[in-house]
């Protein structure tokens, strides 16, 4: 089964060999992801992402279903921010 990620996008920019790359936030931690397949994507903007590619632009409310679906399922180690530390 594959599985794609929502996350919002944070920053877009070219990289040295002309590739659309972005920083992307999933749930306050962020990565560098492959915007290419998804040219129209503007920061603010919520995509699906599978294996460090966005392969889909998606609102907000269907972002925050999946991501909850996710959770629920224990599918999202790794990319929550880690609990606070006490004192």
């Amino acid at each position: 089964m594959c599985l794609g990620v929502p996350g919002q996008v944070v920053r877009v920019e070219e990289n040295p060999v002309g590739m659309t790359m972005g920083l992307v936030s999933f749930g306050g931690i962020t990565k560098e992801v492959c915007l290419a397949y998804t040219p129209e994507v503007q920061v603010g903007d919520y995509v699906l992402v599978h294996v460090g590619f966005a392969i889909s632009r998606i609102d907000e409310d269907h972002a925050r279903e999946v991501f909850d679906a996710l959770r629920q399922m224990g599918e999202l180690e790794g990319l929550e921010p880690p609990p606070p530390r006490a004192g």
